[in-house]
């Protein structure tokens, strides 16, 4: 099954370890740390096309997507 992340881009559900909300979690230090690293060694892909809201990580890439968290898992849901 695949999930829909926006930007006509879909991942394979078992692929996604977590979606996250940007602006909950970047308030962390090490969580600001972790994506800083992802960037530095090109992990990161931006299927936004304005301001992304989430990002949704697997085990090799962090994708910022222009959809709501809940809107992500919304879809995912409807997959199972």
């Amino acid at each position: 099954m695949y999930c829909d992340i926006g930007e006509q881009k879909a991942l394979r559900l078992s692929d996604i370890i977590g979606v996250f909300d940007l602006d909950g979690v970047t308030v962390s230090k090490k969580t600001r740390e972790y994506l800083k690293i992802c960037e530095k060694e090109g992990q990161i892909e931006d299927v936004s096309r304005d301001i992304p809201l989430s990002f949704v990580l697997t085990e090799k890439k962090v994708y910022f997507s222009s959809l709501l968290s809940k809107t992500i898992y919304s879809k995912a849901s409807k997959n199972f």
